[in-house]
């Protein structure tokens, strides 16, 4: 196969419609829209959820709790996934990230005490569970909060 030779999918390109080119495109003069009324008009039609008068759905739907704007989020790491590192290795949130455990930071890194560490390490995070704490002290290693 040659680059010439390339051509799309069977039906995966549609030739975009031409709205008022005369009476024989089939879509002239009123271009589809039909005599008068509201679809008609420039800017016409009902707004999105509209439903004649209707009481709409979002209306219908009964509404519960709220959005915390100020909610943090945190980037959350388990013990069994510092295993991976050699022993006495200083663990920030800058290597976590390049080691693919983490994809981003968020408002901070949070440990997490799910599985078990075998290695010492020097966890820097911004925050840690209790377990998770425990854990890598009983382990030899120190939890530092930054």
């Amino acid at each position: 196969m040659k680059l010439h030779e390339l051509k799309p999918a069977e039906g995966s390109r549609k030739k975009r419609n031409r709205v008022g080119r005369g009476i024989g495109s089939g879509n002239g003069k009123t271009s589809g829209r039909g005599q008068k009324g509201q679809n008609a008009r420039s800017g016409g039609g009902v707004r999105p959820g509209f439903e004649g008068g209707q009481n709409p759905l979002f209306r219908r739907l009964p509404k519960r709790g709220f959005t915390n704007v100020n909610r943090k989020e945190y980037a959350i790491v388990n013990l069994d996934a510092l295993n991976r590192f050699e022993d006495g290795a200083e663990v920030t949130p800058a290597l976590l990230i390049e080691t693919g455990i983490v994809s981003k930071e968020k408002a901070g890194i949070k440990v997490l005490g799910n599985g078990t560490l075998n290695k010492k390490l020097n966890v820097k995070a911004h925050k840690f569970s209790a377990s998770a704490k425990e854990a890598i002290e009983n382990a030899g290693g120190t939890a530092e909060v930054i």
